[in-house]
């Protein structure tokens, strides 16, 4: 059960990693910083670290 839970713990985090990684590129590349560009990034750094994990689960099969 303990080995479970320690596998499950990187693939948990895995998509909060990505999100921040990405909003933090996002928050880079644009030049003004208000309330709808962040939510903006925040909304595209969610379905990045999606679709990171899903093409890491993809590649992961074969």
């Amino acid at each position: 059960m303990a080995c479970e839970q320690a596998y499950d713990a990187p693939r948990r985090a895995e998509v909060p990693l990505w999100r921040a990684a990405l909003a933090a590129l996002w928050l880079v590349s644009v030049s003004t910083v208000d309330p709808l560009e962040l939510a903006a990034g925040a909304d595209a750094a969610l379905l990045g670290a999606l679709a990171a994990r899903a093409a890491r689960r993809a590649v992961a099969r074969r």
